[in-house]
C-alpha cells in the first residue's frame, strides 16, 4: 500500500482518535489545527489515553513508546504537504469544510488522497472544491475511534476505483470493518441513528417518559448498551442537530425535522458531556 504517512486536521475527540488508531497501526502521523499549541495538547491527550493503556495493562511502555515516535503535531495545514493521506475531522460544518479542503488540496502533493470524517455532508460537494475530486472519499469513523470497529466508507460520484481502494485499505490496516453507503445525507449509520435519537427527543418533548426512563427503556427493551439521550450527550447534541438539519434539508421529509427542545438545548449551551450538561450533568 502506497500510504505511509496520514495527515489528520481537527485536533478534537474525532481527530485524536483518528490519530492515535492511526499511529498504533504503524503509520506516520501529523496532526494539524487552528495552532501548533492545539495540536500539541492533542498529542498529549493521546499520551495520557496510552498511559492509562498501559497501567491496564493493554499495551507495554514500548508500544505506547512506539506510537507516540509515530505522532507528530504541526502548525498548519501546510505542513501536511507530503502525507499520502489526509484525513479531516473537524465540526460539522458545509462552509468550514470546504475552506479548509480547498487550502489543502492548494499545498498537498499530486499524489495525495483526501478522506472526509463528515458523518453526514455529501462527498460529492466536499470532493468538487479540489482539484482533484476523484481523489476523494469519505472515511466515517465511529466514536470513540480506538474502541469501535466500524469505518463507513462513502463515494462520490467522482470518486475513482484507486482512490476508493486504498482508503479502504488504509481502514482496514487500522483494524476497521469497512463498510460501503451512498453518497446521501447521513449515509448510512447517521440515516438511521439520529432520527431515533431525535425521536427519543420528542418522546421527553411531549411528555411520554423521562429522561431516564426513556433510557432505560430503550437498554432493557431493545439490548442497546446506552439509551439514545445518553447517547446524544456523549456525540454532542449541537453535532446531532447539524446532522438532523442535514437530514431535513437533504431529503426534504417532516419526519426528519429536529425536535425543537434539542434546538432549545444547543442555544443554551447545553451541548452534552463536552459542555458539563446536555440531558444530564457531568462534572
Amino acid at each position: 500500500m502506497s500510504i505511509q504517512c496520514v495527515g489528520v486536521i481537527g485536533a478534537g475527540q474525532m481527530g485524536q482518535g483518528i490519530a492515535q488508531t492511526a499511529a498504533q497501526s504503524g503509520f506516520g502521523v501529523c496532526v494539524a489545527d487552528q495552532s501548533l499549541d492545539v495540536a500539541k495538547k492533542a498529542i498529549e491527550k493521546i499520551s495520557s489515553q496510552l498511559d492509562k493503556m498501559v497501567s491496564k495493562q493493554k499495551i507495554t511502555s514500548a508500544q505506547a513508546a512506539a506510537v507516540m515516535a509515530n505522532l507528530k503535531p504541526v502548525a498548519s495545514i501546510r505542513d501536511l504537504k507530503d502525507c499520502d493521506l489526509v484525513i479531516e475531522a473537524v465540526s460539522e460544518s458545509l462552509e468550514l469544510k470546504k475552506r479548509i479542503w480547498a487550502e489543502v488540496d492548494s499545498v498537498a502533493k499530486d499524489s495525495a488522497i483526501f478522506a472526509s470524517n463528515t458523518s453526514s455532508i455529501s462527498i460529492t460537494e466536499l470532493a468538487a472544491c479540489t482539484k482533484r475530486p476523484g481523489q476523494f472519499a469519505g472515511m466515517h469513523f465511529m466514536n470513540p475511534v480506538p474502541i469501535m470497529k466500524l469505518v463507513e466508507g462513502i463515494r462520490g460520484i467522482q470518486t475513482t476505483d484507486d482512490t476508493f481502494n486504498q482508503v479502504r485499505a488504509a481502514a482496514e490496516k487500522m483494524g476497521k470493518t469497512f463498510v460501503v453507503a451512498r453518497d446521501m445525507p447521513g449515509f448510512a449509520v447517521n440515516r438511521i441513528l439520529m432520527p431515533m435519537i431525535n425521536e427519543a427527543v420528542y418522546a421527553l418533548y411531549e411528555g411520554i417518559a423521562s429522561i431516564e426512563d426513556i433510557d432505560t427503556s430503550m437498554k432493557l427493551g431493545t439490548n442497546q448498551p446506552m439509551g439514545p439521550l445518553t447517547l446524544a450527550d456523549f456525540i454532542g447534541l449541537d453535532t446531532c442537530l447539524a446532522i438532523m438539519e442535514v437530514l431535513h434539508q437533504g431529503l426534504g421529509d417532516s419526519k426528519y425535522r429536529p425536535c425543537p427542545l434539542l434546538r432549545q438545548y444547543v442555544t443554551a449551551g447545553w451541548l452534552g458531556k463536552k459542555s458539563g450538561r446536555g440531558f444530564y450533568k457531568y462534572e
